[in-house]
């Protein structure tokens, strides 16, 4: 594990997804990425903190509970906004959810940052007004490392255009950067190519930049190192993709932090000058993370146990 007892501050929403599937009853969960990434890295046997905005109410209580059954702990203030933010979550017969959002989005106060070790944000609430600002703000005080995954919403971001640029600013302060082609397409457009976007986010300041492709793996490059690494997917029977790629981002989040190159100052630099083979662990793991995640329905968390038992059927990842 990471050396350091400070923990990771997820920074983002926590929202109840209310899922709709064809021929099925609506059904209430709790999401929103930032929380799933929280609970991710805590099953995966790191301290961490959950910073949001969510109601004292039952949906409310509802994430609370979640959070703690992760081992997550919730930042004092969390609770206050006046109702729960929901996702109204519709999933086609391909297991592929589309979103529409009711909510409002501050963040509480947030503990010094010299009491975190990592932070990442993500989503739309790196974005979206009032509580982006402090999103930003934290970013900026940050003594530790940074973590940034857009993850697109086109019904509640405006259009790429104006978005792209808020995004950018916040690529250019953080570590590392991780984005679904998806992501990537809708901000760029369709016709511009990840590789160009890749090196694009790498000279604006990130040290390690990773896209990732569904059933075509993930593309990974990083500052001090001129080629790619591409990494095959694990292969399992698809539940459906909800939570996917913020499982990736727990695993890769969590590997890097074990491998050092996550998690201070110190780690800062040791991934400004990692190469390939420094951050090939921690993309397996993330690969097995998401594999796992994507075999069940719902944004299921792995545990460092079901990783391992994994690995050891397949002793290549």
């Amino acid at each position: 594990m990471t050396n350091s007892t400070q923990p990771v501050l997820c920074l983002g929403e926590a929202l109840i997804d209310v899922i709709s599937r064809k021929d099925a009853e609506v059904e209430e969960h709790v999401g929103g990425s930032p929380l799933n990434v929280a609970c991710g890295i805590a099953q995966l046997g790191h301290p961490t903190l959950m910073g949001s905005w969510f109601g004292e109410d039952q949906r409310g209580r509802m994430i609370e509970r979640h959070l703690v059954n992760a081992n997550v702990s919730v930042v004092e203030g969390s609770n206050k906004a006046k109702k729960t933010p929901i996702a109204d979550a519709q999933v086609d017969e391909n297991g592929q959810a589309t979103y529409e959002f009711d909510l409002d989005w501050q963040v509480p106060s947030l503990p010094s940052a010299d009491e975190v070790s990592h932070l990442h944000i993500g989503s739309f609430s790196a974005t979206l007004a009032p509580g982006a600002a402090d999103v930003k703000k934290a970013v900026d005080n940050s003594t530790g490392t940074v973590s940034y995954d857009p993850n697109a919403r086109p019904s509640i971001m405006g259009s790429p255009e104006d978005v792209v640029p808020l995004v950018e600013e916040l690529i250019s302060e953080s570590d590392l950067v991780k984005a679904s082609d998806e992501d990537i397409a809708w901000f760029y457009g369709e016709e511009t190519p990840i590789e160009e976007v890749m090196r694009r986010w790498l000279s604006l300041g990130a040290s390690m930049v990773v896209a990732t492709r569904g059933p075509w793996g993930a593309y990974a490059k990083i500052a001090s190192d001129r080629d790619m690494l591409v990494v095959d997917p694990l292969t399992v029977d698809i539940g459906d993709t909800v939570g996917a790629g913020d499982s990736f981002m727990a695993g890769l989040i969590s590997g890097l932090l074990d491998a050092g190159l996550l998690g201070g100052a110190d780690a800062k630099e040791r991934l400004r000058n990692a190469r390939l083979s420094d951050i090939r662990g921690a993309l397996h793991r993330a690969v097995i993370t998401s594999g796992i995640t994507v075999s069940r329905a719902g944004a299921y968390a792995p545990t460092m146990d079901e990783v391992e038992k994994v690995r050891s059927v397949d002793p290549l990842l």
